[in-house]
């Protein structure tokens, strides 16, 4: 698939990973494309998969989300296909991930309080053993991909 992204595509997905709301006109501005250009690009982006849908970015502190933390949950025997079944339910949940090692669950969760957490976290031990960490600050979030990360893995 990358092979199919030459530098003015690579230009326009990091335009819209900075801001997605961007229009055609102002990207083809910063890759020297015209508007038409630049939509007939993002259109085969879109078509290839590439790009998989456009997002609102959220501010969960002022919704009333005070605390982020980061779940891991290592399955009870049988308890991991019920959990699975589940997760997706949980409002507290902004991601999920299955994983390798000794935990079988990593998630990323918001909620309003302490209090929260222990009641998510009480509903979250009957399907296995949690360990919470609670996140300070982001320190990276949301960091766009560029060709040359890809490369480098």
């Amino acid at each position: 698939m990358e092979n199919k992204l030459d530098s003015i595509n690579w230009d326009i997905l990091s335009a819209l990973q900075s801001n997605s709301r961007a229009t055609f006109t102002e990207i083809g501005k910063q890759v020297g494309l015209t508007a038409p250009a630049v939509a007939e690009r993002v259109k085969k982006m879109e078509d290839l998969g590439v790009l998989e849908g456009y997002r609102a970015k959220l501010s969960f502190a002022k919704l009333g989300y005070q605390l982020k933390a980061i779940i891991t949950l290592r399955a009870f025997m049988g308890k991991l296909k019920p959990f699975l079944n589940m997760v997706s339910n949980y409002e507290e949940v902004i991601n999920c991930y299955r994983i390798t090692g000794n935990e079988n669950i990593v998630m990323e969760v918001v909620l309003r309080d302490q209090m929260h957490l222990e009641k998510f976290i009480d509903k979250l031990i009957r399907y296995g053993e949690t360990r919470t960490h609670i996140v300070l600050s982001d320190i990276v979030a949301d960091a766009p991909i560029k060709p040359n990360k890809l490369k480098e893995t």
